[in-house]
């Protein structure tokens, strides 16, 4: 009786155990969980609209500076045109001294590996816009000396169809829901495609002048880099697959001004008429 007693004791006293061990602990009040704490607890919705609202008031300071400082690039080059299609002087003196055309062609290209293979130039101020100064002036110089040996009505046309079609391909970028940046293959595959194009023809063009051959590349790379003003133009806006970061406002630049430039530069080789 006595050993029953106790193995029913024990059972009792082993179940009471295993209730309290299956009972999970009660959780802390609001007042412990929060005692200690000063700073002050927000939503998730709330955090969320916070950090959108200030992403966007950036994207907008970063597209403002970046039309800010094409439109200044812009008329430099207009003016430098402007002077050496009108001036005859200047024009005559140009033609005459190629020597500053293969000058200028060696900061252009010293400038533009700088801005685009270094990081720290192009983000450091006032570095990088002197060096975004520069690299303007050396392709203005050579942008004015090619527009030089066409006749100026010519040119004039030129600008004017360029200006419209930058205006279209910028305004179709910022409203369309076509996501350009994401066919970074196909762009890739069409500048290999004009690249070996364009050492065939250097090979051929001095030999003999095909004029089809000429205004084939010609439309080809207009068309190119009309797709690369949209691919970069989209790059800006931040809402598309790829995106660039606020810090990279003079690449930003530096692509849209180059893209704009050789647009103008191939429109000019297919609807140009030469001075004889």
């Amino acid at each position: 009786m006595t050993k029953g007693k106790l193995s029913l004791a024990n059972k009792a006293t082993n179940g009471s155990f295993s209730e309290e061990a299956l009972v999970s602990p009660a959780p802390p009040s609001y007042q412990e969980a929060t005692e200690g704490t000063s700073a002050p607890c927000y939503s998730d919705v709330e955090m969320l609209t916070e950090f959108t609202w200030d992403d966007r008031n950036i994207r907008r300071v970063f597209i403002r500076k970046v039309y800010t400082i094409l439109m200044i690039q812009l008329l430099v080059t207009l003016a430098i045109v402007s002077l050496f299609t009108f001036c005859d002087p200047v024009k005559d003196y140009i033609q005459s001294n190629p020597g500053w055309y293969w000058a200028s062609y060696a900061v252009f290209f010293v400038t533009y590996l700088t801005l685009s293979c270094c990081s720290a130039p192009r983000r450091q101020f006032p570095w990088n816009l002197i060096l975004l100064g520069i690299f303007t002036l050396s392709l203005s110089y050579m942008t004015g000396m090619l527009s030089s040996f066409y006749n100026t009505k010519s040119v004039v046309m030129c600008l004017g169809i360029t200006v419209a079609v930058c205006l279209l391909v910028t305004v179709f970028s910022f409203q369309t829901k076509f996501d350009v940046t994401s066919y970074q293959g196909v762009l890739f595959v069409f500048c290999m495609v004009m690249f070996v194009s364009g050492l065939v023809l250097a090979l051929v063009l001095p030999f003999q002048y095909v004029p089809w051959l000429d205004a084939t590349y010609a439309v080809l790379g207009a068309i190119l880099f009309t797709m690369f003003l949209a691919f970069d133009t989209q790059l800006l806006m931040g809402n598309k697959r790829y995106t660039m970061s606020p810090e990279e406002y003079v690449f930003a630049t530096l692509n849209l001004y180059l893209d704009i430039i050789y647009i103008f530069s191939f429109f000019l080789q297919i609807f140009g008429t030469k001075q004889e």
